[in-house]
């Protein structure tokens, strides 16, 4: 977004505010302020909703259908057949729509008319939001949303700071503009703007002016759609309906094909009671019959097989919404299902890509080391001498307070650095009680230690940093910031001291700060470098502080070039690049920091048991190697079996290439870890797919120094060329994209906001609770998901091919088998609520079982329970037991008569007693098929058979016949049929010859190949009869072992010390866990 600030903005009025006249333009396509996410409104709802359901290829497939049941030529069934089903279909869908969005248009509404302060011919009145226009000033006081995307102009804190609450999204951090105030030109960027969704927090009142209101603002135009993510089985189920789709036209094709010999065979014989319509030859009368087909076996395509996927997945959401033992009570977070699309993919999950910071540890930092001037520190103190100490902070080493007592020079100078190179926000409500505002808990941590060192920070201002030293208040002028970005890895101030003095205090990685030091250090970081491998060994977070005396002259100089680079419109970046490389050269070593980011509650348990369940798990981190191969100690990632770490570590492709060649060759167990490469584009795109194909062989991958864009490129390969089901898991915006970029994206609400939370399909607030996510919910999702896919798919095919059969017997006449009434009701009333009870209660083993046997998510892995195979078995099983359901019953009543010696080889009769077997047999399969039996179980199954005979005695009564007899045909059936012993034995006899070869299948198979899930129920089923619990698994030791290198990785964000030089400050405030922003601007320059 670019405006100009030049005339004019609306016709309200011109502004006179502090001193100065404002006249502005800007270009926008909305005259006010309102917003609307809602898609339809009431005269819109019906066309839009149906057009988007017709869409879908089995709606309109079913359109289809009932159109051609419109034609009497063609159909031999009533239109409510399809028109009832496809009716509840769409109704219960329409349903779902509408309350989505009467939530969003209450939303829309609640915003609209949110009620803000606005600047009106000198007075301040009231106006809706909706009604707030792009020029307008507006008064905003605590607490309040931003109404608008604002420029600052006053605020009520000293400074004119600002703190706000921001809206957690990374992709709001572009603003250019330029600003003319008295023939003056002032730039413009996203710091000095409010955003609306962003909260005032802790100001009591601020101004602004409305640079863009609606849906132009920054919010509403990074609002785009986001993908819509699929399951492996949502893409199956597509490739199988149009499959379905083929076999359909196949069957009708045969039949119409069987229709034109039969009318040139047989058909005269019939023209004497039914003759032909008039031009209607045997050829028309065969292309006739294949439509007529269409419509009589139109449920081999599920109809409410995607009405019925939706209610399951979203039932499963519930299930862990509810769970309770995924709720951390420290924070008040359960755990989230924020996408209900996705549940049985995480029974399916191959790959877990894992961010360290914040994910396996706790993200919360702890001053453990320190290496001062070749010495190293670390045992615990007392603070009590020191009276601004914080409480918390806890160090190990007495010596090091006597050092700084005693006026030790260079610790002096190192805890001087601490407390001046930083950008950290200071805020004391009392006397003594300093709260530090940080951008990253590195920061917090670091200048906690130097407060209780006794250099207190205590507050800044645009051109000073005020700081307690032992005692004794100094007051340093802040010449320039040199800002922190992931390409310099280091941060640097300039300060000027009281005397004079001009110096440059820098911290950042030992690798960077070890290349700009002068060569007289050489010694010194010798020593250093061992504190730092010895602390890198123990899993510690480094850094490396150094500083440098700077010449007034030289000073001056290059604080003018400063200037004119950070107001240049072009090449702003570039030109403080060079800028700072020029000054951050010869730095004096002064030591180093060791911080602890402590593992989080049972990771390590958690990381061994998905690794019993056979998912990879890969750490991207940012940090250095050393510190991610500790850490993958500490966390069980890398284990004893382990025979060792191979490490890929290159410039080249060609050393990328080499060193998993020669590894692969010994065949060992092996687990890699690979730093960032230097390799060029072209490079690059040769050696992917050999880095891929070894890494893949190892056991553990850990991937470090890597940006948050190269997280998601790992993702990114291991998902288009391995085609497995992936998993990303992170807690910061860093891991976004990496999030965005797995098939399932899971977000950890911790110390680093909600940036992650808000990107992902599942949330929670620790790690532990991916394995109760994975273990029981996905594999119960999974395997629940499959046995109704199987059930239904069973029972449609079943249903149809019965119709085939049928052809045969009735001159391919397209006829119907049953009941018009029971097509109807079959899919919506006999056999939905079973079958959505299966699909929501049912589970093989409980959730202690799951735990105790990890491999029971196996077969998920290996697409087991529903695959391409499974489908052409259930379709075998599904013909065969069609043939049992026709030619059993329609032998039993062949020339059979009743007692009384009447015929009851009627039509009606064989269709009773057909659809009676079939809704017996897909019953029984069902409880065959259950494992888990609760009280909704029962009630769905006996209660949709009892439902069956009820309204079949109903619909073939007399009174129903006498009201409408062409609609219920079938009067006295029920009775003339079902009190015959001989039906009753024959639907035995049907039901045993369906079942019985399903369950010795089942029980040779079990007996011969037992899969890891048969010897678990077998377990599951002795021990209940003992009444004894699953065995507790045995937890080994976790092993920590040292290494011989440092590591350390920021946790800062670009573009903080602009704000702290620019007089426009960024802070973070821990309120509800999400991230807190502040901007300002002087009067002076507005």
């Amino acid at each position: 977004n670019v405006c100009a600030v030049d005339v004019k903005a609306n016709n309200r009025f011109n502004y006179l505010f502090g001193g100065l006249i404002f006249n502005f333009i800007f270009e926008s396509t909305n005259a006010n302020n309102a917003i609307r996410t809602s898609k339809y409104n009431i005269f819109t709802f019906l066309p839009l909703n149906l057009f988007e359901q017709f869409r879908r290829l089995a709606n309109a497939y079913f359109l289809f259908l009932l159109i051609l049941q419109m034609i009497p030529q063609v159909s031999s069934l009533s239109w409510f057949t399809t028109a009832v089903p496809l009716a509840i279909v769409l109704s219960i869908t329409a349903a779902k729509d509408a309350s989505d969005d009467i939530n969003r248009h209450k939303c829309d509404k609640q915003v609209n008319n949110r009620e803000v302060e606005v600047l009106i011919d000198g007075e301040l009145k009231k106006e809706k939001w909706m009604d707030v226009q792009v020029g307008d000033i507006i008064k905003l006081e605590n607490n309040e949303f931003v109404t608008a995307d604002l420029l600052l102009l006053s605020s009520s804190e000293p400074l004119n700071l600002v703190y706000v609450e921001t809206p957690p999204n990374n992709c709001l951090d572009k603003f250019k503009g330029t600003l003319t105030v008295n023939g003056q030109a002032y730039s413009l960027d996203n710091d000095r703007v409010l955003l609306r969704g962003c909260t005032l927090r802790n100001t009591e009142w601020c101004f602004g002016l409305v640079l863009f209101g609606g849906p132009d603002t920054k919010l509403m135009q990074n609002c785009g759609k986001t993908v819509f993510k699929r399951t492996s089985i949502d893409h199956l189920m597509n490739i199988l309906v149009l499959a379905i789709f083929g076999f359909l036209a196949t069957m009708c094709a045969i039949l119409s094909i069987c229709n034109a010999i039969w009318e040139a065979n047989e058909g005269s014989a019939f023209t004497m009671f039914l003759p032909r319509e008039p031009g209607v030859s045997g050829s028309l009368s065969s292309f006739l019959t294949f439509w007529s087909y269409v419509i009589v076996l139109n449920t081999v395509v599920p109809i409410s097989l995607y009405v019925s996927v939706e209610i399951i997945r979203l039932g499963n959401s519930f299930f862990i919404d509810w769970d309770r033992k995924m709720y951390y009570p420290k924070n008040n977070t359960p755990a989230q299902a924020r996408t209900t699309t996705l549940n049985e993919e995480l029974g399916q999950i191959k790959y877990i890509f894992s961010d360290k910071t914040g994910t396996l540890t706790q993200n919360i930092m702890t001053f453990n080391k320190c290496s001062i001037n070749g010495k190293a520190y670390g045992k615990q103190v007392d603070f009590s001498w020191n009276q601004l100490a914080d409480s918390k902070f806890i160090f190990h080493d007495h010596s090091l307070v006597e050092t700084v007592r005693e006026g030790n020079p260079e610790a002096h100078a190192f805890f001087r650095l601490l407390a001046l190179c930083h950008t950290v926000m200071p805020e004391e409500k009392k006397e003594g009680e300093l709260i530090y505002q940080a951008q990253s808990p590195d920061e917090g941590a670091l200048v906690t230690a130097a407060r209780n060192f006794g250099f207190v920070f205590r507050s800044r201002t645009p051109e000073s940093i005020t700081v307690i030293e032992m005692g004794r208040k100094v007051v340093y002028e802040l010449v320039a910031v040199l800002d922190f970005n992931n390409i310099r890895k280091r941060m640097s101030v300039i300060v000027r001291s009281p005397k004079g003095k001009t110096t440059l205090y820098c911290k950042g990685a030992d690798t960077i700060i070890y290349e700009r030091l002068h060569p007289s250090c050489s010694n010194l970081m010798k020593v250093t470098t061992d504190h730092l491998n010895m602390y890198a060994g123990d899993g510690l977070r480094t850094l490396v502080l150094a500083f440098k005396n700077l010449e007034e002259n030289y000073m001056e100089e290059w604080r003018k070039r400063h200037n004119e680079a950070s107001t240049a419109m072009e090449g702003r970046e570039e030109r403080l690049e060079e800028l700072y490389e020029e000054i951050e050269k010869d730095m004096t070593l002064l030591g180093a920091t060791a911080v602890e980011d402590k593992l989080q509650d049972g990771v390590p348990q958690t990381i061994e048991q998905l690794a019993k369940a056979d998912i990879k798990i890969w750490v991207l981190t940012g940090d250095k190697q050393e510190t991610a191969e500790n850490i993958g100690y500490s966390c069980n990632i890398l284990r004893e079996e382990m025979n060792e770490v191979f490490i890929v570590a290159a410039n080249t492709a060609g050393g990328v290439f080499l060193k998993p060649i020669e590894k692969e060759r010994q065949q060992l167990p092996i687990t890699m870890l690979f730093p960032r490469t230097n390799t060029s584009a072209k490079e690059e795109k040769y050696c992917r797919l050999e880095l891929l194909r070894t890494v893949c062989m190892c056991q553990t991958v850990i991937c470090c120094r890597v940006t948050p864009l190269q997280k998601a490129q790992v993702v990114q390969l291991v998902k288009k060329y391995k085609q497995a089901v992936t998993l990303a898991i992170g807690d910061g915006a860093n891991d976004v994209s990496m999030i965005k970029a797995a098939h399932i994206g899971v977000g950890i609400s911790g110390q680093e906001g909600m940036q992650a939370v808000l990107s992902s399909d599942f949330s929670f607030a620790q790690f532990r609770y991916l394995e109760r996510l994975l273990l029981v919910h996905g594999r119960w999702s999974y395997l629940r998901m499959c046995k109704f896919l199987r059930y239904f798919f069973y029972k449609n095919f079943t249903f149809t091919f019965v119709h085939f059969w049928y052809a045969f017997f009735c001159g391919f006449s397209a006829q119907t088998v049953y009941d018009e009434w029971f097509i109807t009701l079959y899919n919506t009333v006999y056999t939905s609520l079973p079958v959505l009870a299966l699909s929501l209660f049912d589970q093989d083993v409980n959730d202690r079982w799951s735990f105790q046997h990890p491999q029971l998510y196996a077969p998920g892995q290996q697409n087991l329970y529903f695959s391409k195979k499974a489908f052409v078995n259930l379709t075998v099983l599904s013909c065969y037991s069609s043939l049992v359901l026709f030619f059993v019953p329609w032998a039993a009543i062949h020339d059979t008569v009743r007692d009384d010696g009447k015929d009851i080889a009627d039509y009606q009769s064989f269709a009773l007693f057909a659809q009676t077997c079939l809704l017996i047999v897909v019953s029984i399969q069902m409880c065959l098929d259950t494992y888990h039996w609760t009280a909704v179980n029962n009630l769905f199954i006996w209660g949709s058979l009892a439902a069956y005979f009820a309204v079949t005695f109903t619909m073939y009564s007399n009174g129903i016949f006498v009201i409408l007899p062409s609609a219920f045909p079938f009067v006295g059936t029920e009775r003339n049929t079902l009190n015959l012993p001989n039906v009753w034995l024959t639907i035995v006899l049907t039901s045993l010859l369906c079942i019985l070869p399903v369950v010795a299948y089942r029980f040779i198979s079990m007996q011969i190949r037992p899969t890891i899930n048969d010897k678990v129920v077998q377990e599951v089923r002795h021990r209940a009869r003992k009444e004894l619990p699953p065995t507790p698994s045995l937890r080994r030791p976790v092993r920590r072992v040292s290494t011989r290198r440092s590591g350390y990785a920021f946790s800062h964000s670009k573009g903080y010390g602009d704000l702290v030089t620019s007089q426009r400050f960024l802070m973070m405030r821990p309120v509800k866990s999400q991230a807190m922003q502040f901007s300002h601007i002087a009067p002076t320059e507005s």
